[in-house]
C-alpha cells in the first residue's frame, strides 16, 4: 500500500471467549494444513512447469484457485460471483477492503496480483506471494519502463494481472479515488491496441450481529488480531464479487480518463450507501 486510509476509528471488538478461541484454533489448524499442503503441491508442480513452460503456468494456478475456495469455506465466507470473468489475458482492477481479497479474487479465476515491492520481504506472506506468481513493483515513476516491460512479459504469456488502484485497503464501505500512475503502462505501443481491463466490485456482508465493517482491514489494524477475529466468529459471512464488462484500453486517450471510467464502474457495483469516496 502506498498510503494508509485512516478516517474511521477501528471497531472495538468484544473478547473472544472460550468458544471463540476454540473455533479460532480449530479453523486455524485446518487452514494451516490446507495452505501448507497446497503450497507444497504447487511448488512440486512448478519444478516441472518452470523448465518446460517458463512463465507459462498451465497447471499450478489451479492449485491456488482450489486452495482459496477451500479457505473461504473454512472461514465460513459464502462466495457469490456475479457476471463473467474475462477469459483472455489482460488486467483486472478492484476495490480493496481486506487481506481476504486475496482468497476471494483468486477463488473465481486464475489471476496474478500486482503488489508493492515491500511485500516480497514480509515474513511468511512474502514467500507465499512469490510462490503464487505475484508481480512485485516499486511505486516509483523512475521505474515506469521496467514495470511496463514486466507487465508486457507476463501478459504476453496469457497471465491476467490484478491490482488495486485505490492504493490501500479500506473498511469496505466505500471506494477511494483511483490512483492513475500504473495505468500509464497499459498505454505502451505493445499493449494499447489489444489490452482489455475488467473492473470488479467486491462487497462483504458481515456475520449477523457484527459491525458492518467486520471484514475490512485498514489503518493501524494488526493483521494477527484481525485474522484471529475472522477465525473466531460464530456466524457465517458473505462476499459478492461482481465482474463488470471489460474495457478496451484503445478506446481511451489518457490514463486519467480510463482510470475514472473504471472507478465509476467499480463504484456503481457497490450498494447505494457504499458509493461515496473520501
Amino acid at each position: 500500500m502506498s498510503f494508509t486510509w485512516l478516517p474511521e476509528e477501528t471497531p472495538v471488538d468484544a473478547p473472544l471467549g472460550m468458544a471463540g478461541w476454540i473455533r479460532a484454533m480449530l479453523r486455524g489448524v485446518v487452514l494451516l494444513v490446507l495452505v501448507v499442503c497446497g503450497l507444497t503441491l504447487l511448488l512440486l508442480i512448478r519444478l516441472v512447469e518452470r523448465p518446460l513452460c517458463g512463465l507459462r503456468r498451465p497447471v499450478s494456478p489451479v492449485i491456488t484457485v482450489c486452495v482459496c475456495r477451500a479457505a473461504l469455506s473454512v472461514l465460513r465466507l459464502r462466495h457469490e460471483v456475479v457476471g463473467q470473468p474475462m477469459r483472455d489475458a489482460g488486467a483486472v482492477v478492484s476495490n480493496h477492503a481486506s487481506w481476504l481479497d486475496i482468497f476471494v479474487l483468486n477463488a473465481a479465476k486464475r489471476i496474478y496480483f500486482v503488489s508493492k515491492a515491500e511485500v516480497a520481504g514480509w515474513p511468511g506472506i512474502g514467500a507465499l506471494a512469490r510462490a503464487v506468481g505475484t508481480v512485485f513493483i516499486a511505486r516509483d515513476r523512475t521505474q515506469a519502463r521496467v514495470q511496463t516491460a514486466l507487465f508486457e512479459a507476463r501478459l504476453s504469456v496469457g497471465h491476467m494481472l490484478l491490482f488495486f488502484p485505490e492504493g490501500t485497503s479500506t473498511d469496505g464501505m466505500r471506494v477511494l479515488p483511483f490512483k492513475t500512475t500504473l495505468f500509464q503502462a497499459f498505454f505502451s505501443p505493445d499493449l494499447h491496441a489489444s489490452l482489455q481491463i475488467q473492473p470488479v466490485t467486491v462487497i462483504y456482508a458481515a456475520p449477523r450481529g457484527m459491525d458492518a465493517r467486520f471484514y475490512g482491514w485498514w489503518g493501524d489494524m494488526e493483521f494477527g488480531g484481525h485474522f484471529l477475529k475472522v477465525l473466531a466468529v460464530r456466524g457465517p459471512g458473505a462476499v459478492k464479487v461482481i465482474y463488470h464488462s471489460p474495457v478496451a484500453v484503445r478506446d481511451w486517450d489518457s490514463r486519467k480518463a480510463l482510470a475514472a471510467h473504471l472507478e465509476a464502474q467499480v463504484r456503481a457495483g457497490m450498494p447505494p450507501d457504499r458509493r461515496g469516496a473520501v
